[in-house]
């Protein structure tokens, strides 16, 4: 059976007019789909028993329930998703005093094999549908609460970018959820030419992953500085206009005696001095056999207050489900062992 779930409503008026239904009908299921979030085609009570019946034969809605979760003292949750390759993905939902975000994944596992992220480890086992990402949105409990979406989870955004756009087109039409693209942020470690079409062909926010403004030193960590400098990157991003309804950001995990002193401080803020910006700087939360101390709080306020002193608004993330596998693909890597 086909799905039905992270379909474009171009691609539902095709089945529409393959099945000969109603052209009307393309805007009923949508709206079944993505704003009443039917389970079953069963629930289109707007459609006829015929016409459902005409879909039920070829066609299911694609929802599938989360397997497991895992709830954390600062009321942050992870859930765990089966996917249909017998692997797993995972979301979080991080609650805030006037935010509700949900962190999803695009990927099962991850070619990029950066050095301090446990998907990597995992190596990648396949693409998430349109479908697979808004599922882990319709899902969970507190979907109708949410405020934000990241793609921030499991797998690299832009080598998923067909997949990608077409859940952004879905999150931000009048047919779909209906969102502001100013609720969503991609964070990738930026592969030049789908970040080039990203930046094109979407409004939603952009987070860089960037851990250090030396080539080999993020070499070192990040393999994908070999073939897509972050000095590209930068000279990319400078191309386009963040000053207004856009925003970008940069993330910068902070490692002891690594990354985190004045040298790279002063490195940073001369790299992106001409770029409207936000840095975000994240604790490290280790992960087995990797040998990378996370920096202690001492460094991670001086590194802060060096980089707004100098104009560029730079906050330190709050680290949330520290007691919960918080490190991105901890609890599907140890679901995979089992």
């Amino acid at each position: 059976m086909e799905v039905l779930l992270g379909k474009t409503f171009k691609e539902i008026q095709q089945i529409v007019e393959e099945l000969n239904m109603p052209r009307f009908a393309a805007k009923q299921i949508t709206q079944w789909l993505y704003q009443k979030k039917a389970s079953s085609i069963d629930e289109m009570s707007n459609i006829s028993l015929k016409h459902r019946q005409i879909l039920k034969d070829k066609y299911t809605i694609g929802r599938t329930d989360f397997i497991g979760k895992q709830e954390s003292t600062d009321k942050t949750v992870k859930y765990l998703f089966a996917t249909n390759n017998n692997r797993f993905i995972e979301s979080v939902y991080i609650p805030e005093k006037e935010r509700a975000t949900l962190c999803v994944s695009s990927q099962v596992g991850c070619k990029m094999n950066c050095l301090f992220c446990m998907t990597g480890k995992q190596g990648f086992a396949g693409q998430l549908t349109s479908g697979d990402i808004l599922n882990q949105i319709i899902s969970i409990p507190e979907s109708n609460s949410l405020t934000n979406i990241v793609y921030m989870g499991m797998g690299e955004p832009l080598d998923n970018l067909e997949e990608l756009f077409k859940s952004l087109e879905i999150i931000t039409s009048d047919y779909g959820f209906g969102w502001s693209p100013k609720r969503i942020t991609v964070s990738t470690i930026g592969p030049l030419p789908a970040l080039k079409r990203f930046l094109e062909e979407s409004k939603v926010h952009l987070a860089i992953s960037l851990h250090s403004p030396f080539h080999f030193e993020r070499l070192s960590l990040m393999p994908i500085e070999k073939a897509y400098p972050l000095s590209d990157v930068i000279h990319l991003i400078k191309q386009y206009d963040f000053s207004h309804q856009r925003r970008v950001s940069f993330e910068y995990i902070l490692f002891a005696g690594l990354n985190d002193d004045f040298k790279h401080a002063l490195a940073l803020s001369r790299l992106i001095k001409d770029i409207p910006c936000r840095v975000n700087l994240i604790k490290y939360h280790r992960i087995p056999e990797i040998n990378l101390p996370a920096s202690d709080t001492n460094k991670m306020v001086e590194f802060r207050d060096f980089l707004n002193d100098r104009g560029i608004a730079c906050t330190i993330r709050t680290s949330r489900g520290e007691d919960i596998l918080a490190a991105c693909g901890m609890l599907s890597t140890n679901k995979n062992k089992e």
